[in-house]
Formats: C-alpha cells, structure tokens, sequence
C-alpha cells in the first residue's frame, strides 16, 4: 500500500547551484529505488532559517512530495541523516481525505423552563 508523503530538507547555504541538483537526484534516485512514484520537487531557494543550525543561518529549501510505501521512508531518512550536506529534514505523511458527506446535526434537547404557579 502506498501512501502520500511530503519532505522537506534544508541544504547547505554553500552549496553550488551544480551541487544542489546532485543532492535532488541523489535523494530522487533513492526514493525511486525504494518505490516511490509521483514525485513533484519544488527547489523553495535559499532562505534564511529560524535559528542557527550547525553554525548556519541560511539554507536552501527542497520540498519533495512523492507516494511511496511506508518502507521506502527509513533508508531515504537514514542517508539525509548521514549527509553533510543537510542540515534539516521532515517528513510528514499526508492526510488526503475523500469526500465525505457532511455529518447531520444531532437534535439537540430544548431546554423547557420551569414555571411555578403560586
């Protein structure tokens, strides 16, 4: 069973335009190889982060959204973990939902005041 997932990866801010697309078709062909299909890569540039990470301020930004089987995550997670030249990743399964109908309201009880008669 395949699911949709979505990756996000900061690279190194020194990294070359050359460089850059080496690590794109490097984690791609891994991805491929794992079985995943559909994938849309969105070279987001370089921005500036949040906070340092190791000793970076900057970095360039790779969305990656693909569907793969849930097997295919841990080795493409392992070699960003492993890589110099990423400093962050993330990887979020997504929820894709069908269309459902809506819910029907619950009636709801009615309050009934009390009177008193004196």
């Amino acid at each position: 069973m395949t699911t949709n997932y979505e990756t996000m990866y900061i690279l190194r801010p020194d990294l070359g335009e050359e460089q850059v697309e080496q690590a794109i078709t490097k984690y791609q062909n891994l991805l491929r190889d794992q079985g995943a299909e559909d994938m849309q890569i969105q070279n987001r540039g370089k921005r500036r982060l949040a906070y340092e990470i190791k000793k970076h301020r900057d970095g360039i930004y790779i969305q990656l959204n693909y569907t793969a089987p849930a097997t295919a995550i841990a080795p493409f997670e392992r070699a960003m973990r492993l890589s110099e030249e990423v400093i962050r990743y993330l990887t979020v399964k997504q929820e894709i939902g069908e269309e459902k109908p809506p819910k029907e309201e619950k009636e709801r009880p009615t309050k009934v005041a009390a009177t008193t008669t004196a």
